[in-house]
């Protein structure tokens, strides 16, 4: 009997783990297995312990159809976690930007949520995002009609919240290059939901920053990136500084006029702005000789980790 009762109960968390992913794809529980004529009952996926995965998940925004990877650490999926987005850049795509920089692992560690959206302008074999005011990469104009990416990421985080257990003080924003320019409009527009931002390869003032709470920030710039110059001078969105952009934020996050340097790595300094409004801090990793990369990321410049460095500075600076 007690072999019995042990086959069922493994087979019953068996079912529950395959449910937990049709739900979560359906929207809908789903049912376990029962012995004839017994009650069924009713699996919540959300209430099941289910391994790290990564699910794709859909949602209309603005009359499109935009979609999202979702890595999920594993573990009880009622407790609240951190949700990090990460935005890909100018061309690429979700699926590349998880493959390629290594956050899962780290994501699992220290249980948050990672999810990768992917942007709606079709460039190349990938995707751009439509950051307000300002022209894709290579100078072409944004295309009449192109999905609201500021709204469409309000909508996604109102969505996300709702399909996981998602802790609303701990949603941060990264992104590279062209991901990095948007999430650094995202500080601006969704400064009341987005706690902090970490660019990389991109950090940008948004004109006019609409938010009022001052938005911590913490970047990652190489001194020989050619894509988006750390001395400014580059395409028609790039014409001033990566220090220029920092000291903006610093202006707005209302800290200390004089930032402190100090070698934070081999070749890297990190630059900041201290003593600012609501417990911010406007942080920058300049990183001597790397390119237009993701620092860390599997064969890129290894002077600093970019995604353990900034999940690091996520985890001291929850909003308000």
């Amino acid at each position: 009997m007690g072999s019995i009762r042990g086959a069922r109960a493994a087979l019953i968390a068996v079912f529950v783990v395959v449910c937990a992913g049709l739900a979560i794809s359906t929207g809908a529980g789903c049912r376990s297995p029962v012995a004839p004529g017994a009650t069924p009952v009713l699996i919540d996926a959300r209430d099941a312990t289910a391994p790290a995965h990564t699910e794709s998940v859909s949602l209309v925004a603005g009359g499109v159809t935009r979609h999202l990877l979702v890595h999920l650490p594993g573990g009880s999926a009622n407790t609240p976690r951190a949700l990090v987005l990460n935005l890909h850049g100018s061309g690429g795509n979700a699926a590349q930007q998880e493959a390629s920089i290594g956050m899962d692992p780290i994501a699992e560690a220290n249980q948050f949520i990672v999810a990768y959206p992917d942007a709606a302008i079709t460039l190349g074999s990938g995707f751009a995002w439509n950051v307000p005011g300002q022209t894709l990469l290579g100078g072409g104009a944004v295309p009449a009609g192109a999905a609201d990416d500021v709204a469409f990421f309000a909508q996604a985080i109102t969505f996300l919240e709702q399909r996981y257990a998602i802790d609303a003080h701990r949603i941060f924003v990264t992104g590279m290059s062209g991901g990095a320019r948007m999430t650094s409009q995202l500080g601006c527009d969704l400064a009341g939901t987005v706690a902090a931002i970490a660019p990389v390869a991109g950090l940008r003032f948004p004109t006019p920053c609409a938010g009022t709470r001052a938005v911590a920030v913490v970047a990652f710039h190489g001194t020989s990136d050619t894509v988006n110059p750390y001395d400014g001078n580059g395409e028609a969105y790039w014409t001033y500084s990566v220090p220029s952009a920092q000291q903006q934020w610093g202006a707005h996050d209302r800290c200390g006029a004089t930032p402190t340097s100090s070698p934070a790595a081999d070749n890297v300094t990190l630059t900041t702005y201290g003593d600012c409004a609501a417990g911010a801090t406007v942080a920058l990793y300049t990183i001597a000789g790397a390119g237009h990369e993701w620092p860390g990321a599997p064969g890129q410049t290894p002077a600093i980790d970019a995604s353990t460095t900034m999940w690091s500075f996520f985890r001291s600076h929850p909003a308000p």
